[in-house]
C-alpha cells in the first residue's frame, strides 16, 4: 500500500522488511512529535539494515565552459553490491510498424538484469537456465527509435545525449506494477526510453517527466532510501539535472529538471539539490506545472516557504549525516577550491533544510577529461576525511571501507565515511558531448569497468557498432579463469584492485602511472579519430569501431598483466625485481607508526 498508512497493522506487516520500511516511512510524515518521530526513525534504521545496506552512486555534471575543450560532460559511478550487472552493450536503431507497443521490463539491476530478443543484443539472449523477461506494461511505440549504449541505465545514443544516474531518498514511495503497485516505469527503462527517442537533453527531460506522470514512477528500493531518483542529462550544448519522485497516489510523478550554468559544475550524491525552482523560466527549470499545489494540499509546503525542490521532496541523506554532502564538498574543493575553501564547510547538521551547498558551483579552470577521472577516483586526500590514513586504513593505507560486521556486533555502532572512489562499483564513466563534431565521433564515453580507483577509463566513440566484448559478457558470477581467457575487462581490473589491498600506497604509484598511460593514448586515439572526421568531412563508423575496440581490447590485457606484475612485485611483503640480469627481493616492513599502534614493544622480549 502506497497510501492509507493508518490503516496497516502490525500484523499484517508480520517481518517483511519492505513493507515494514514503508509503513513506518508513512508514520513519520503523519506525525509531529519529536519523540514518536525519532522512534520511527530508529526502526527504519533496522528496516533498513533488513533491506540490505544503502547503494548509492555519485555523479557530476559540467557546461560547456566548465570544460577545457568546450564539451559537455556528466560522469556516472555504479555503486551497486556484488552481483550488480556490470556489462556495457550497443542496442542497435530500429524501426518499427505503425501502431507498435513498447514494452517495459522490470529493472532488477543484478545480473542478468534483461534476458531477451526484444533490444536487438546478443549479449541479452536466453542462455541455458534463464527465463525471459516478461513486460510489465507497454507504452506506444514511435517508428525509429536511436541507437545507444547502455549499462544498468541508458548511457549515450546516437545524437550524443548521455545520462549519468544516482538515486535518491524522497519522501513518497510506490510499488511497481509487478509488485502489485501501480506505477509503470523505474529510472532505468525511462533512460531508456530517453535514449531511444531524444534527440537532445532538454527533450529527454521532458519526456522521462511526461512518461513518469502519464504512467507512475517507482523507485529502486521500498524504503524512502531509493524511492526517488537523480539523472545527468546533456547534449552537445547543455546539459540538466532531473529530479523525479512518486506522487503520493503511487500511479504518478512529481519532477523537476534545472539546467546547469555553462561554466558550472553540479553534484548529486545520492540526494536531490535542486533548490530554488521557478517553473516560469522554461530556459532553466522544467517539472510538474502542479508540483507546488499537490506539496501543499500534502502539508509539506506552504506560500511563505521557498519554492526549494529539494527541502520540499527530498527525504534527506540516508545511511548517515555527510553520506551525500561530503561527496558533493569533496568534487568541488577540486573543481573550485578557492571558492570551497571560503564558503563551503564539509560539516553541517542538516543538507536538506540547512541548505549548506549550492545548486552549482563555477569551476575556478575549466576541467580536462583527465580531472574529471580524478574526481571519480577521490578518497579525500590530503583532508582530514582522508581514507588513506590512520588505522582504519591499515599499515597498507587503503581507503576501502568494506560494508558488515563479523562477530558480536550487537556493540559496534558507527558509521564509515563514504568517499567517491569505492571499491564496490560494478562501472564507472565519463560521457562528453562535442558539438563541433559529427555525433558518431563527437560523443564519447570513457569507460572503465569496477572501481574508479584501480581501473583504466577507455575512450569509445558514439557511433561504433557494437561494445566491446571485453566489457559486455563478463560479470561478477564468472570464473576468473574464464574471465582472463576471454580476456574480461571487469575481472581484470577488480583483480588490480583486490590485489593493491595488500600494500595500497606502495603499489598506488604503479597503478597510477598505467593509468595516466594508457589514460594519455585514449586521447590521442580520440584526438585522432576526431581529426580524420574533420579533414574526411564524413564517417567511417566501421574504421572507428575498429580502432576503439582494439584499445579496449589492448588495454584490457595490459591490466591482466598489471595485476600479475603487482602481486610478483610485492608478494610476502618482499620487493621483488630483476635488475641486469639479477632477481633481487628485500623486505619491505610495516609503517612505524603501525607497529607502535598495534604493541609491537609489547611483542616477545629481545635475547
Amino acid at each position: 500500500r502506497v497510501v492509507g498508512c493508518g490503516q496497516w497493522t502490525e500484523v499484517e506487516l508480520g517481518l517483511s522488511g519492505t513493507c515494514l520500511s514503508l509503513w513506518l516511512q508513512c508514520r513519520l510524515h503523519h506525525l509531529q512529535g519529536p519523540l514518536d518521530t525519532m522512534v520511527l526513525r530508529l526502526w527504519l534504521a533496522l528496516a533498513a539494515g533488513w533491506l540490505g545496506g544503502a547503494l548509492g552512486c555519485t555523479t557530476l555534471i559540467l557546461g560547456k565552459k566548465a570544460t577545457s575543450d568546450g564539451s559537455v560532460m556528466a560522469t556516472h559511478t555504479n555503486d551497486g553490491e556484488g552481483i550488480t550487472d556490470p556489462r556495457l552493450v550497443k542496442v542497435p536503431a530500429m524501426d518499427w510498424p505503425a501502431g507498435s507497443m513498447r514494452p517495459v521490463f522490470p529493472s532488477p539491476e543484478n545480473y542478468p538484469r534483461y534476458v531477451g530478443t526484444a533490444r536487438g543484443v546478443e549479449q541479452y539472449y536466453p542462455k541455458p537456465g534463464q527465463e525471459e523477461s516478461v513486460a510489465v506494461g507497454y507504452i506506444p511505440q514511435v517508428n525509429h527509435t536511436w541507437a545507444y549504449f547502455e549499462e544498468t541505465y541508458g548511457v549515450m545514443n546516437e545524437k550524443q545525449v548521455a545520462i549519468g544516474e544516482s538515486t535518491c531518498s524522497a519522501v513518497y514511495t510506490a510499488r511497481s506494477l509487478d509488485s502489485g503497485g501501480k506505477a509503470l516505469f523505474s529510472i532505468d527503462e525511462l533512460s531508456r526510453v530517453a535514449m531511444e527517442r531524444a534527440s537532445t537533453a532538454r527533450e529527454a527531460v521532458q519526456l522521462m517527466g511526461d512518461l513518469g506522470v502519464e504512467y507512475g514512477f517507482h523507485g529502486q528500493s521500498g524504503s524512502f532510501e531509493g524511492s526517488g531518483e537523480s539523472l545527468m542529462v546533456i547534449d552537445p550544448e547543455e546539459g540538466f539535472v532531473f529530479h523525479i519522485l512518486p506522487d503520493p497516489t503511487g500511479a504518478s510523478a512529481i519532477w523537476v529538471a534545472a539546467r546547469v550554468p555553462d561554466d558550472s559544475m553540479a553534484v548529486v550524491a545520492n540526494m536531490f539539490s535542486i533548490r530554488q525552482v521557478n517553473l516560469s523560466d522554461t530556459q532553466n527549470f522544467l517539472g510538474r506545472q502542479d508540483m507546488w499545489d499537490l506539496a501543499q494540499s500534502e502539508g509539506l509546503w506552504n506560500a511563505s516557504m521557498p519554492y526549494d525542490f529539494t527541502a520540499t521532496f527530498s527525504d534527506g541523506e540516508y545511511a548517515h549525516r555527510y553520506y551525500s554532502g561530503r561527496r558533493m564538498w569533496g568534487a568541488w574543493r577540486l573543481a573550485a577550491p578557492s571558492f570551497t575553501a571560503s564558503n563551503l564547510s564539509p560539516e553541517y547538521e542538516n543538507l536538506r533544510f540547512d541548505r549548506p551547498y549550492p545548486f552549482a558551483v563555477a569551476v575556478e579552470t575549466p576541467l580536462a577529461v583527465s580531472d574529471v577521472i580524478a574526481i571519480n577516483r577521490d578518497w579525500y586526500q590530503a583532508t582530514p576525511y582522508d581514507q588513506g590514513v590512520g588505522m582504519a586504513a591499515g599499515f597498507g593505507g587503503t581507503p576501502d571501507r568494506y560494508g558488515g560486521c563479523k562477530g558480536n556486533c550487537s556493540n559496534v555502532t558507527g558509521n564509515w565515511e563514504r568517499p567517491i572512489a569505492l571499491y564496490r562499483s560494478s562501472d564507472t564513466y565519463v560521457v562528453q558531448s562535442r558539438g563541433w563534431l559529427p555525433n558518431s565521433v563527437g560523443g564519447t564515453i570513457w569507460f572503465a569497468p569496477h572501481a574508479a580507483h584501480g581501473t583504466v577509463y577507455v575512450p569509445l566513440a558514439a557511433g561504433m557498432a557494437s561494445a566491446p566484448r571485453e566489457y559486455s559478457d563478463g560479470w561478477q558470477g564468472q570464473p576468473v579463469s574464464e574471465a582472463r581467457r576471454t580476456n574480461g575487462g571487469f575481472w581484470a581490473s577488480r583483480l588490480v584492485e583486490n590485489v593493491m589491498q595488500m600494500r595500497f600506497q606502495d603499489m598506488l604509484p604503479v597503478v597510477r602511472a598505467e593509468q595516466e598511460a594508457w589514460e594519455a593514448k585514449g586521447l590521442r586515439l580520440q584526438a585522432a579519430l576526431s581529426e580524420a572526421y574533420a579533414r574526411e568531412g564524413g564517417s567511417d563508423d566501421a574504421a572507428l569501431t575498429a580502432r576503439c575496440l582494439e584499445f579496449a581490447r589492448d588495454a584490457v590485457k595490459a591490466w591482466w598483466s598489471l595485476s600479475d606484475d603487482l602481486l610478483f612485485t610485492y608478494a610476502d611483503g618482499f620487493h621483488n625485481y630483476w635488475k641486469l640480469g639479477t632477481f633481487h627481493s628485500s623486505s619491505i616492513g610495516y609503517p612505524a607508526w603501525w607497529m607502535n599502534s598495534v604493541g609491537y614493544e609489547n611483542g616477545p622480549p629481545s635475547v
